[in-house]
């Protein structure tokens, strides 16, 4: 059986990113359109299905690292800022990602029924998600054509 484990991480987000378009669940409140992505941004994200994509790529990410908290996902999604995107003359210096868009796909993940919430872990994938995970990561491998790729088929 495939798991998400066995293809790559971006045809698998990408996969899923389809796969939320469809869902009722996971939809892009309306302040999305104008939040940055953390405080070292100068503007929002410009991608149509940015949403979709972040909600997938977080399910991902508590699936092959958690039980995660929001806290911990905002320093994964957060970037290095140097200053301004013009000039960068600033030290290197680590920027945390935007809570709020974490934690709102993240609510949004739970509505869906593929995360759940413990109580001192933070947040895990239930059975549903993983179950949602490896179906979509079985469907990815079967269209993927790279060599390397045919011992997990």
């Amino acid at each position: 059986m495939t798991t998400l484990y066995d293809v790559p991480a971006e045809d698998l987000i990408e996969a899923l990113t389809e796969t939320f378009k469809d869902e009722a669940d996971i939809e892009a409140p309306e302040w999305a359109a104008v939040a940055k992505t953390g405080v070292d941004r100068e503007l929002p994200p410009e991608q149509p299905d940015f949403w979709e994509r972040r909600a997938a790529s977080l399910l991902r990410k508590v699936a092959v690292d958690g039980p995660m908290g929001v806290n911990a996902l905002r320093s994964e999604y957060g970037t290095s800022k140097q200053g301004t995107t013009r000039y960068r003359v600033r030290p290197h210096q680590k920027a945390e990602g935007s809570g709020s868009i974490i934690r709102t796909a993240l609510q949004q993940l739970e509505d869906a029924g593929y995360i759940e919430t413990s109580e001192a872990d933070g947040r895990r994938v239930t059975g549903e998600g993983r179950s949602l995970l490896d179906d979509t990561a079985g469907e990815v491998l079967e269209s993927l054509d790279r060599p390397e790729l045919e011992r997990y088929a």
